[in-house]
């Protein structure tokens, strides 16, 4: 009668322990605005953080397949903001981009690569196409984005923590930044990274392993 006790006390507090288990926490920041919220709790109140979240948008992707965000939920984002014509970074950071992709092919099923042109009156899905095909991009969780050019510049600056704007004195007529941008699965910013710097898109991988494997069990 007691060992039969103590495995149902055991069953039980097993059980209390699932339910009240937080979600473990891989360390990386959250960046970007957040806010807190209060509610009460057994009439205690209780204040948890609120972090900004990447807005819903749509694309043109180089299939001319009109892409929505709420489609790639679910995924973890990599994310960089280019132009087909670019003479400077970009050739650099799509180059990184595609060794980056070559690394986590393991992964392929938990992540979404996006780049998002700059130029989207010119970078048009054929135009797209082309350039995948230059840059010998074989990679199916790789969308490339062309839609509104202020909408996706602000996307950029306000969201994704990328600079991006028409500038007529910058190669190109662009100005942005070189920046690879890691999302979690629920739309918020866990890192910025140098997408034309070796060194620094390794570290992307590892912390992109890292977020996978510590928050959402992806080993």
């Amino acid at each position: 009668m007691k060992r039969s006790l103590i495995i149902i006390l055991s069953v039980l507090l097993s059980v209390a322990t699932g339910c009240t288990e937080e979600k473990k926490d891989s360390g990386l920041p959250r960046l970007g605005m957040h806010d807190i919220s209060s509610k009460m709790v057994d009439g205690k109140e209780v204040s948890d953080t609120v972090y900004a979240t990447i807005p819903d948008f749509s694309y043109l992707n180089q299939d001319s397949v009109m892409v929505k965000s709420s489609e790639m939920k679910g995924k973890v984002w990599i994310a960089d903001f280019f132009f087909s014509t670019c003479p400077t970074i970009c050739p650099v950071m799509t180059t990184q981009m595609k060794r980056l992709n070559k690394m986590t092919e393991d992964l392929n099923e938990h992540i979404q690569y996006i780049s998002f042109s700059i130029n989207p009156d010119y970078d048009q899905p054929s135009v797209l196409r082309n350039y995948i095909k230059h840059h010998g991009i074989e990679a199916k969780n790789w969308n490339f984005f062309t839609g509104n050019e202020e909408e996706t510049h602000q996307l950029g600056v306000e969201h994704f923590m990328v600079h991006a704007q028409s500038d007529e004195n910058s190669p190109g007529g662009f100005a942005h930044s070189p920046a690879f941008v890691l999302i979690d699965r629920e739309g918020v910013v866990r890192g910025v990274y140098v997408g034309t710097e070796t060194e620094d898109v390794d570290k992307l991988e590892k912390d992109l392993r890292l977020l996978l494997s510590i928050e959402y069990g992806v080993e």
